[in-house]
This record gives C-alpha cells, structure tokens and sequence, in this order.
C-alpha cells in the first residue's frame, strides 16, 4: 500500500493503532439514481482502521493487526458485496456504497473489539474506492456499547 496520511480522529485514549488493508470487490448500488453505478462492477478498495484504548492485553497489543485483516480481507475480498448479508437490495440504509461499506466495516470491527477484555474502540474507518474517491466514517459516542 502507498504511504498516506489520514485524516486524524481525535481522542484521549494512550494508544492509537492504524491498520491499512485492500480487498477486491464488486457491488451494484440498487437505485435509480445511482447512475453508473447502479451496474455491477469492481473496486480495489483501500482501507485504514484506526483502533484507541488504554490499555494493551496480555501479549502487550491492543489489538493484534493480522485480526483486523482476518475480519475485513477475508470476508470481503473477491466477493460481490450486495451477496454479503450485512447488505441489503430493498433498505438503503444498508445498499453497499462506499459510506455504508465503511459504517459496516466499522461495526464487523467494533462487535470484534467488544469482545476483547482490553476493551479497545474503532474511532474511524477510512475507505478509498478510488484514487479520486474515498470516504472516512467515524461513530459517535452513542455508537459504542
């Protein structure tokens, strides 16, 4: 992945840890108004996941990279999106554009991180689907459990 700098969240937490992965997908957006992309086609999407906490576990990471990647990559990677279960056709709130792939890579993150007895948050997702296009989602407090 090239080198970039992403738009910082701001916290309080001691930790920041920021994970960049791509996986390879297709989608279509089921709207009349989406245009083009109403038609199905592919992205090599970009991601950066920034995860906070306090405090480290019991290996000394808040959290280990390779599960990030296990959680995103290989769920999402040469799949068709709108096939994906944490998509829908019919709600819109849950089409697979980009703003709602980043809120859902989010959320498959965060329900990981609740998990986790160190208790460590996802505070942004930045998603690229194209070199002109990308779209960064951050949660708001009432967000998490």
């Amino acid at each position: 992945m090239i080198q970039q700098i992403y738009p910082a969240p701001l916290h309080a937490y001691s930790y920041e840890l920021n994970k960049d992965l791509h996986f390879a997908a297709a989608h279509y957006v089921p709207s009349d108004d989406a245009g083009a992309c109403r038609n199905l086609h592919g992205h090599t999407y970009y991601a950066n996941i920034t995860v906070v906490g306090n405090q480290l576990n019991q290996s000394g990471f808040l959290v280990n990279f390779q599960d990030i990647k296990r959680l995103i990559h290989k769920r999402f990677d040469h799949t068709l999106l709108n096939d994906d279960a944490l998509f829908s056709n019919e709600d819109s709130f849950r089409f697979p554009t980009t703003e709602v792939a980043a809120r859902t890579i989010w959320e498959v993150i965060q329900e990981y991180l609740d998990g986790l007895e160190n208790q460590p948050k996802c505070v942004q997702v930045f998603l690229r689907e194209t070199p002109t296009s990308y779209v960064v989602y951050r949660p708001q407090q009432g967000d998490f459990k």
